[in-house]
């Protein structure tokens, strides 16, 4: 018979020593597993065309115009709609991305090494707050970006990394989390310890000073930078604990805008989806609840590897960001305990006396207490092409966590 409790124990010891380190950079196309040109990827769990958000709809269509597919709308949405090009999620290509979380095949990606493991996990690169890609925007300015990302800042940091020997992503999250970061919504102190480790070496191998200026200005402008590798990194900790036989751990939670879906280690890679909800939250000027999406994106994976919300507790100055009081940052962090198997071996939070952050979830719990994950995210408007109006606070639906228990006691017969 099954021993649950020690399927947990064993998932979760695998998930807080698993080591991540960001390696390296490569074009989708040659080192995304099963990653070919007639392929985009996009957060969340499977998702058919006719029922995508207007973010994924724009997202898609912006990368679409940056691959040279499509001039417009209207050309992206024939391509999809022929079958000429196929949509798939990250999660299933050992990839995680942002909001939307399209990748497309010749776009450079993150390289994050599990050294305890041995598997990989890869994520796009961060363009920044407001009118991107990952919340739908796919105007000019966009697709500049995304060319000088592309053109300019990947082969410089691909370049910075080979010298550098690789950036231990686990190292700076524990440390980030002693600066006020909680990794998932605010990664000021992380992005600035992943510029302060890369600059000597961009400054190196830099073409000449203005290239290198303009590297270390746009990585240092934008305090997400780091937030694609921690995702990655917190995917490769996350799939070290998929697969343990009569585990009832959750290792994915990701939304594509219409749907919130969860994994459950020994479940296999089957979906458990309910539709997704409007985050409460704080509005940019001019933006409201009535122009909000649906929750969206791949970064839950720092919730489902102990972070983000789960680590509210570290970084209190965040809820000027998304909403709340300090004293409730507390409570959130304190709430996750209820629903997780331990405490985090690394990641520790100082104002709680360095207690290590709630890790685990566990579906068990889940249902006992009646209390869903805690979520930080941005929030995208639901028209393709207009981006970021917000961030704020969200919880995945009881009703996925109901559905995986129902299927995991008729799999294991219990």
């Amino acid at each position: 018979m099954i021993n649950l409790d020690r399927a947990n124990a064993e998932a979760t010891d695998r998930m807080i020593e698993a080591r991540a380190v960001l390696t390296g950079l490569g074009k989708a196309r040659d080192v995304i597993p099963g990653m070919h040109d007639d392929l985009l990827l996009h957060a969340g769990p499977p998702i058919t065309w006719d029922r995508a958000s207007g973010p994924l709809r724009g997202a898609v269509t912006g990368a679409l115009i940056f691959e040279g597919r499509a001039r417009d709308d209207a050309e992206a949405h024939a391509l999809i709609e022929q079958g000429v090009i196929t949509l798939e999620p990250c999660h299933h290509h050992n990839a995680v991305g942002p909001m939307a979380g399209v990748t497309s095949p010749s776009m450079s990606v993150y390289i994050i090494e599990n050294e305890t493991h041995g598997n990989r996990a890869f994520s796009n690169l961060n363009e920044g707050y407001g009118k991107v890609l990952r919340y739908g925007a796919f105007d000019a300015d966009v697709q500049r970006r995304l060319r000088w990302m592309e053109d300019v800042m990947a082969p410089v940091l691909q370049a910075a990394l080979a010298a550098s020997g690789g950036l231990d992503v686990k190292a700076l999250l524990a440390e980030a989390l002693h600066m006020g970061d909680e990794g998932h919504n605010r990664n000021k102190a992380g992005s600035i310890l992943y510029l302060k480790a890369l600059a000597p070496h961009i400054a190196r191998v830099s073409p000449g000073s203005d290239t290198a200026a303009a590297v270390l200005q746009a990585i240092g402008d934008n305090a997400l930078s780091v937030l694609n590798p921690v995702m990655a990194a917190c995917k490769v900790m996350a799939d070290a604990a998929h697969g343990v036989e009569g585990s009832t751990l959750v290792t994915t939670m990701a939304r594509n805008g219409t749907d919130f879906g969860i994994r459950i280690s020994g479940l296999g890679d089957r979906w458990f989806t309910a539709p997704a909800q409007i985050p409460q939250g704080l509005y940019f000027p001019g933006y409201g609840d009535d122009d909000a999406n649906a929750d969206i994106g791949d970064s839950t994976i720092t919730e489902t590897a102990g972070i983000g919300a789960f680590a509210m507790a570290a970084a209190p100055a965040i809820v000027t960001f998304v909403s709340g009081t300090p004293q409730e940052a507390l409570h959130a962090t304190m709430e996750m305990y209820e629903i997780t198997e331990r405490e985090h071996r690394y990641f520790t939070i100082p104002a709680m006396d360095f207690r290590g952050s709630p890790t685990g979830i566990d579906l068990r719990k889940v249902i006992e207490t009646g209390i869903t994950p805690r979520v930080n995210t941005g929030i995208a408007h639901k028209k393709p092409g207009i981006g970021q109006i917000g961030a704020g606070l969200v919880r995945p639906p009881m009703a996925i966590f109901e559905d995986a228990l129902v299927a995991f006691a008729e799999q294991y017969d219990i």
